[in-house]
């Protein structure tokens, strides 16, 4: 299980770097549109979170339940935002903000908030 746990939290940092690659690579274009980095990249956010969540309770692992609703709650929000604008031609440069600023702070509560399993 360990092993698992270890690839699926790779699986979620991955996620992690193509969503905030995906807005990242837009900072300078003046016209913000929904990539297919940050699909994928939100996509695979949340369901890897979900499928680490769930193995490390089927192992037996202490979970902080509170910050995993934050960042469950956050990573569901981004992926929303995105799925529903992924068709749009552009986006607002407030929505991109949006989305750059819940991504980081998803990170930042991963970060620095006290571990989610003993």
């Amino acid at each position: 299980m360990e092993i698992l746990r270890h690839l699926l939290l790779v699986i979620h940092m991955l996620g992690f770097a193509a969503l905030l690659g995906g807005l990242l690579v837009q900072a300078r274009s003046p016209e913000k549109t929904v990539n297919a980095l940050m699909r994928d990249g939100a996509g695979t956010v949340f369901v890897a979170g979900l499928l680490l969540v769930g193995v490390i309770e089927a192992d037996d692992g202490t979970i902080n339940n509170t910050k995993i609703a934050v960042k469950g709650v956050i990573a569901l929000v981004i992926l929303v935002l995105v799925m529903a604008n992924l068709r749009k031609e552009r986006i607002a440069n407030g929505l991109w903000a949006l989305l750059l600023a819940l991504t980081v702070a998803n990170i930042c509560v991963a970060v620095f908030w006290a571990s989610a399993h003993s």
